[in-house]
């Protein structure tokens, strides 16, 4: 079935008038949630009441110091969850024996989800930021390896064919001028969701005492300041936002090829 196009959404500011009638539908519903007593009494946060907690986090030192030691254990474990993932997967998607050997391995494993592997992260790098930057990058890890892993099998063997008839043979230089290339979008893809994902594991680390914005959240929800968690929430929204945005415009340049 077709989609049905709106007169207003055939226009960028048609399309931006109506996300903000969205927004501010939104806000009022949650509005009229945290003053009908829908829930315990102080349990909604009141939107009104977002910008002086952002103050006060802020004017506390609170907020930013917790985004930096976020941003730590972020960084690393996204850079090494998408370098394993990205190298493994395409190697496996590459080598049948490869895909063989690891095959009933990941099959074990890829169940597991990321914070299972919390109790082992504290057992061998105590509560830090290593430990937190392992099990993001378990989490990263897996993405970025079935994304790798489906772009390279999904190659086109046809341009294997016609490589080899301009006599590009070997395995390093089909690799590079051919795998590569081909399966790009998939991959970059991978990396995408995986900025994302990495975010989601992160906070929940960080709620059993990694310093950072979770446990600044596991704070404020301890003595029910609301609105404070509320706030970063909206923070990690941002960073992440502009961190996608950026990637975005990295993707779009490396793969200015690709028809729009």
């Amino acid at each position: 079935m077709s989609q049905q196009v709106h007169p207003l959404t055939r226009s960028s500011w048609g399309r931006g008038l109506l996300g903000l009638g969205g927004v501010l539908a939104f806000v009022g519903f949650w509005k009229y949630a945290q003053v009908s007593g829908w829930a315990a009494a102080g349990t909604i946060p009141d939107p009104f009441m977002l910008a002086g907690a952002l103050a006060d986090e802020w004017t506390s030192d609170r907020l930013l110091p917790a985004l930096l030691s976020s941003l730590i254990h972020y960084v690393w474990g996204l850079a090494l969850g998408t370098l394993l993932g990205f190298l493994v997967g395409t190697v496996a998607a590459s080598s049948s024996l490869m895909d063989a050997l690891h095959g009933w391995l990941a099959r074990i494993l890829r169940p597991i989800p990321p914070l299972a592997w919390v109790v082992f992260a504290i057992a061998w790098f105590k509560v830090s930021h290593a430990g937190a930057a392992f099990v993001i990058a378990i989490g990263v890890f897996w993405v970025n390896y079935f994304a790798s892993y489906s772009a390279v099998r999904n190659v086109d063997p046809k341009y294997y064919e016609l490589s080899r008839a301009f006599g590009q043979n070997g395995f390093l230089r089909q690799a590079l001028q051919v795998t590569l290339p081909a399966a790009a979008p998939g991959i970059f893809s991978g990396i995408r969701t995986g900025i994302g994902q990495a975010w989601m594991t992160l906070i929940a680390a960080e709620l059993l005492g990694v310093p950072g914005m979770g446990q600044e959240m596991n704070s404020a929800a301890g003595i029910g300041a609301y609105e404070a968690v509320v706030v970063y929430m909206l923070i990690i929204s941002l960073v992440y936002t502009l961190s996608d945005t950026f990637f975005a415009q990295v993707e779009k340049r490396v793969l200015q090829w690709r028809p729009s």
